[in-house]
């Protein structure tokens, strides 16, 4: 079941055999701070370049990032759609997926880095092989995509660290033996 804009009912666990994702208090206080500064990276990249969009009409660009968000969101729905429910919820600009799902570490890398995968490398590849404006629309989704993902691509690097029986759920992780 996926929930619209509304949080999943808390999931009763014994939180003395699971452990945070991320431990170190502060680095969990101060976490969106690294991410955020990840997609100001990402998003200053075009400007470093001196590449330029202005060729298109700023509303399909609009429409564009629009729907590489939805097909991004989606990717991560259809990871986990038989495994648990689902929350899309959302603070401000930031929108974020949530599920109550049990996660090997295979499953949660991939849940995680998919979208990234798919909208950011695969298309990035692709740009090299043609040229114009489908180039141009290409390295867009990629750069796009890129900037939604970076929380993704921070939680990818994290989820490689942990132990290789490692199962995730809601934050917080434990060792299967």
């Amino acid at each position: 079941m996926v929930v619209w804009f509304k949080h999943l009912p808390e999931v009763k666990r014994d939180l003395s055999q699971w452990t945070p994702f991320i431990q170190q208090a502060w680095y969990r206080t101060h976490y969106m701070k690294f991410v955020y500064g990840l997609q100001l990276m990402l998003f200053a990249i075009p400007f470093l370049f001196e590449t330029s969009f202005s060729h298109f009409e700023i509303q399909y660009l609009i429409l564009l990032w629009i729907a590489v968000f939805i097909i991004h969101e989606s990717i991560h729905i259809l990871v986990v759609k038989k495994d648990g429910d689902i929350s899309l919820t959302f603070s401000g600009i930031f929108f974020w997926l949530t599920t109550n799902a049990v996660l090997s570490k295979r499953k949660y890398w991939v849940f995680m880095s998919l979208p990234f995968i798919v909208l950011t490398v695969i298309p990035g590849v692709a740009s090299f092989y043609v040229s114009g404006d489908i180039k141009a629309v290409f390295l867009f989704i990629c750069w796009i995509n890129a900037v939604i993902s970076g929380s993704d691509i921070y939680n990818s690097i994290l989820i490689l660290m942990k132990p290789k029986k490692a199962v995730f759920c809601n934050g917080y992780y434990q060792i299967n033996r």
